[in-house]
């Protein structure tokens, strides 16, 4: 357990203070349940709601090692984004058909999300207003050109080229000289979506025990999971832990590289923001490997975000969690660049949060090896927000044993490839990640970057191109 001082995420900071709530008391005595899902963040809440739903008569539990949505579902950019940009990687995994399905249920899962808050009055200051992917320099135009017009040929294709004359207004930055957009996007205060959950888990009678880490997991039928003051028998378990799945297993040790996304928010300032962009409730990503993306708030906040800039030697996740970032100065930087005309000198709050990349940039479902009644899914590799309900569907329909087109898909046969052992793993990361920035601070100067650089990031593959929080 690391030993710096916890900060949390401004997001669950300001879920939890309009909250104000009842905090689920830890579990205390021993009990028995038929479905026990292992992390409360939205993996957990959205499979213990479908599974609830479609086995009402189901008992299912949840336990979170502290407050749900403490994780990552708390500490995100609150991007919903899709896997359309991913197409190339879907279709190469998985075949042309079952990508072409995978995006569309991408997209369709953003308005379904819309529609479970309307129905269940969760306030998540949602807007589906949707995304800007664009190019800051003339290395970056034209990446997406390839990609659309494969979209198109499929009739899958929701990018649109943006005018450059409204360019800057919509997405507020005069760096963006190229954009395309999607309608199939939005955002969210993430936290308070998973706090939302958390309220309608609950009203569909699932149990829910806070501030309750599992320490140990015994195989079996039914299994049983150890925590610190009682024990759990389920005939059935699902571990939605996401990166902390290698802590508690070495199976997945090298499944994953646990990588940082740093953000900071500013104050209020909604009229600089009316006068200068975003357009209000879009998100906007830029092209870079490791990438920016930002948005703002429904209180006129502007945020900011990087991916890839701490790699967790031998996988260490509590160091990605609940600390303010390391790298303002970078975060600083960038932002001025990006928003000179905004004239922030201070931000209202930082902090960090850890990504679960796995080898291909997509998550994986499966049983543990040799256990038909253990569950479990990671890898969602910083772009999760939404792609958490379909990771839901997959989990419950293996939950529920339905041979169908969830518990068929590629998505549910495991991890799709290893990164290296230690130290082997985190220098090559570093190695990469280093010939990333000077390759990418070269195209920002317009310069030509050196040829092992480019060679270096090309390394990055899908695990590093963070379609993004």
């Amino acid at each position: 357990m690391t030993t710096e001082k916890k900060h949390l995420a401004y997001w669950l900071k300001d879920a939890l203070e309009n909250e104000k709530p009842s905090v689920a008391p830890p579990l205390q005595q021993d009990i028995e349940t038929d479905v026990l899902i292992v992390g409360g963040g939205y993996t957990g809440l959205w499979t213990a709601i479908l599974h609830k739903q479609q086995a009402p008569n189901k008992k299912v539990t949840i336990i979170e090692k502290e407050l749900c949505g403490s994780g990552a579902s708390g500490a995100n950019g609150g991007c919903l984004l899709t896997w359309s940009s991913k197409f190339p990687t879907l279709k190469k995994l998985f075949g042309e058909q079952q990508a072409k399905w995978l995006v569309k249920e991408s997209e369709q899962v953003i308005f379904e999300i819309k529609k479970f808050c309307s129905d269940h009055n969760i306030d998540a200051q949602l807007f589906i207003k949707g995304s800007y992917y664009t190019a800051t320099n003339s290395a970056q135009q034209g990446t997406m050109t390839p990609l659309v017009a494969e979209l198109e040929r499929l009739k899958i294709n929701s990018w649109q080229p943006s005018e450059k004359d409204t360019l800057e207004a919509k997405t507020g930055s005069k760096k963006n000289s190229e954009a395309y957009f999607s309608e199939a996007a939005g955002t969210v205060q993430p936290a308070m979506l998973a706090r939302g959950l958390r309220t309608v888990a609950l009203s569909l009678g699932v149990e829910i025990y806070e501030n309750t880490e599992m320490q140990s997991l015994h195989y079996g039928l039914p299994a049983t999971v150890i925590t610190e003051h009682a024990s759990i028998k389920a005939k059935k378990v699902v571990l939605a832990i996401n990166a902390w799945m290698v802590d508690k297993f070495k199976a997945f040790k090298r499944s994953i590289v646990v990588v940082s996304s740093d953000m900071v928010i500013t104050q209020p300032i909604p009229e600089l923001l009316k006068k200068h962009g975003p357009e209000q409730g879009a998100s906007v990503v830029d092209s870079r490997i490791f990438v920016h993306y930002y948005r703002d708030t429904a209180d006129g906040r502007l945020m900011l975000g990087k991916g890839g800039n701490r790699f967790s030697f031998a996988n260490q996740v509590e160091p990605m969690f609940n600390q303010q970032t390391g790298y303002l100065s970078l975060l600083t930087t960038a932002f001025n660049t990006l928003f000179p005309k905004l004239n922030v000198t201070e931000f209202a709050d930082s902090w960090t949060g850890g990504s679960d990349r796995s080898v291909t940039g997509l998550p994986f479902f499966g049983n543990i090896k040799g256990q038909g009644n253990i569950f479990y899914g990671l890898g969602y590799s910083g772009n999760g927000v939404a792609q958490t309900r379909i990771g839901a569907k997959i989990l419950t329909a293996m939950l529920l044993g339905n041979d169908e087109k969830w518990s068929r898909c590629g998505l549910a046969g495991g991890p799709r490839g290893y990164f290296p052992p230690e130290p082997f793993r985190w220098l090559g990361a570093m190695t990469v990640r280093n010939a990333v920035r000077r390759k990418e601070e070269a195209e920002d100067n317009e310069q030509q970057p050196f040829i092992v650089d480019k060679w270096f990031a090309k390394l990055a593959g899908a695990a590093g191109k963070a379609d993004k929080l």
